[in-house]
């Protein structure tokens, strides 16, 4: 029992954690849209407790994380006060614009434990944030694993490197202290803890955490029936479609994910390091089978991922990788079209998988003088799509899975940069129709204030490839993106704006699950009134009729469409 409390201690200490970088991060990415993570380990390394705020690529990833940092610094060289950090694409969580901050824990002059945190950060240097690189050299400053402190002191060597080398000084010195400042808060908490209990070390707690995690894990993978099968996901690329494919194999004590027959290294920075693979592929097996038990090294042991050198879900060094996410956020969906075999009528359909992403640079306008006062801006904003639609629920609308991250206000966008989003709303009929519904995706409009231009840095997919659907459900609308005055625009990299010109955007749906003709006449007739379908969609793909039509109608203007 008193190990089961100090679990829950350990629970409630990250979360305070991350809930100091939110607090304290200078990046609307993290203040606003929750892109973190945050966890304690044990001596060794070993992941104990996640903050139930941040994403999994995130603290997954830096699961592998932890012990990098302490076979590059060495256990003997730590001292209270010390702290370290990265931005190791390979060994920390997947590319340059990720700032992973580690902080050795001790007790009594001992060390016994690691506090780490990662944020996505702005700016790095180099191109910016986007996929147009093509070698990881042009894509930012690169940290390696080193001291950010040394026994409580800053390194200025290092502070005045990483100023002199990005856009936003400010703002990433800012996110760098807040991610020191929150494995400091998380630190004095496990002190507080281990005081309180007694303890001397965490090798109980580790070892009892580890253990129950591992073995309830093992019990749902021994209770599935054994069996191999294959997904395969097409998806847009930079240039040329990208094929994933993987290959699924349940046995009675592990669940194994390889990534063989995966199509190679891109020319462009949308390749994915093996950590981050990984990290989304033991989320989506952990989804489906054990998502109930807490996620640590004990309960992420059984899953092991695979997939051969050079293809893009393992893109060795140099490979470009600023855009990892758009490959690796689509890796739950393949994953599942495997799954979908061995475990039926489980995972969801497709749904719009990657971030529906764009950075904006903004500056002065060039064809005439700029307005007095003008200045540059950097303006990150994260947007969804809808996620596929489950065996027995719709899909979420404008929801980000896998990652969780959260849509940033509009508010908080504009208060960054001179960037005006003139429109964002629910996009009608795309959600994929089905049994149950795929969730829809948004629409934007987005400009610059008058006086200035912008490069459009898009970090989009789905624009050839949409979310498909399972058991007869329907595909999801796809991605489009185009000027105001109709002008097609690339889904990836960096594009010109003029001054006056506005961006519009279809962000994609998620797909249906089931037959359509199969969906509850009632749930139609509420979309329609919701707004969520259009009447069209209602009589063609669903058969609505008439009378449904109108009822629906009748609730839309009441204002009661439940």
């Amino acid at each position: 029992m008193a190990h089961q409390v100090m679990w829950n201690r350990l629970i409630s200490v990250v979360e305070e954690q991350a809930q100091a970088l939110v607090r304290t991060a200078f990046s609307t990415s993290v203040r606003e849209a929750g892109d973190l993570s945050a966890g304690v380990y044990d001596g060794m390394g070993r992941m104990l407790a996640q903050a139930v705020t941040g994403t999994p690529g995130h603290v997954n990833a830096m699961a592998d994380a932890v012990p990098h940092f302490i076979r590059r610094i060495g256990r003997e060289n730590m001292v209270p006060g010390d702290v370290y950090i990265t931005n190791d694409p390979w060994e920390g969580t997947g590319h340059l614009h990720d700032i992973t901050v580690v902080t050795p824990s001790f007790h009594e002059g001992r060390l016994i434990g690691f506090f780490a945190c990662t944020a996505h950060v702005t700016d790095i240097g180099g191109r910016g944030f986007g996929a147009d690189g093509q070698s990881v050299f042009e894509e930012g400053l690169y940290i390696p694993i080193m001291r950010f402190a040394a026994a409580g002191v800053v390194d200025t060597t290092l502070v005045a490197m990483i100023r002199g080398n990005v856009r936003t000084p400010d703002q990433l010195i800012g996110d760098i202290h807040a991610l020191a400042a929150c494995n400091e808060v998380g630190d004095r908490r496990l002190a507080d803890m281990v005081a309180e209990f007694g303890l001397s070390d965490l090798q109980g707690v580790s070892d009892f955490i580890l253990s129950h995690s591992r073995d309830a894990t093992l019990a749902r993978i021994a209770a599935l029936k054994p069996g191999t099968a294959s997904g395969h996901m097409r998806i847009d690329g930079y240039d040329r479609p990208i094929d994933l494919h993987v290959t699924v194999t349940i046995e009675s004590d592990r669940m194994i994910c390889d990534w063989t027959g995966t199509s190679g290294i891109d020319a462009k920075g949308i390749n994915v390091p093996l950590v981050y693979t990984k990290a989304y592929a033991c989320y989506a097996l952990k989804c489906a089978v054990a998502p109930e038990i807490p996620n640590n090294a004990g309960s992420l042991a059984p899953f092991e991922i695979t997939a051969p050198a050079d293809t893009i879900v393992n893109a060795r060094h140099p490979a470009p990788v600023a855009l990892r996410h758009v490959i690796g956020h689509m890796v739950p969906d393949t994953v599942y079209g495997a799954l979908d075999q061995l475990l039926p009528h489980t995972v969801p359909a497709e749904g719009a998988g990657c971030l529906c992403s764009f950075h904006a640079s903004l500056r002065p306008r060039t064809d005439v003088p700029a307005p007095e006062g003008a200045r540059h801006a950097e303006v990150l904003t994260f947007n969804s799509g809808g996620s596929g639609a489950r065996p027995t629920l719709d899909g979420m609308s404008a929801t980000a899975f896998p990652s969780g991250v959260m849509t940033m206000p509009v508010e908080v966008t504009e208060q960054v940069g001179p960037l005006i989003i003139w429109r964002k709303e629910l996009r009608v009929d795309s959600g994929g129709a089905g049994a149950s519904r795929g969730g829809l995706g948004q629409l934007m409009e987005v400009g610059a204030c008058d006086g200035y231009e912008f490069d459009l840095q898009a970090m989009f997919d789905r624009v050839n490839h949409p979310a498909l659907g399972r058991n007869g459900g329907q595909a999801g609308a796809p991605t489009t993106l185009t000027l105001d005055d109709g002008t097609k625009m690339r889904g990836k990299g960096k594009q010109f704006v003029p001054h006056g010109r506005r961006v519009l955007m279809a962000f994609p749906g998620g797909a249906g699950y089931g037959d359509p003709a199969l969906r509850d006449r009632a749930a139609v007739i509420r979309d329609l009134a919701l707004g969520y379908i259009s009447a069209e969609t209602a009589r063609d793909l669903y058969g609505l009729d008439d009378a449904g039509i109108d009822v629906a109608q009748a609730q839309a203007r009441q204002g009661d469409p439940v």
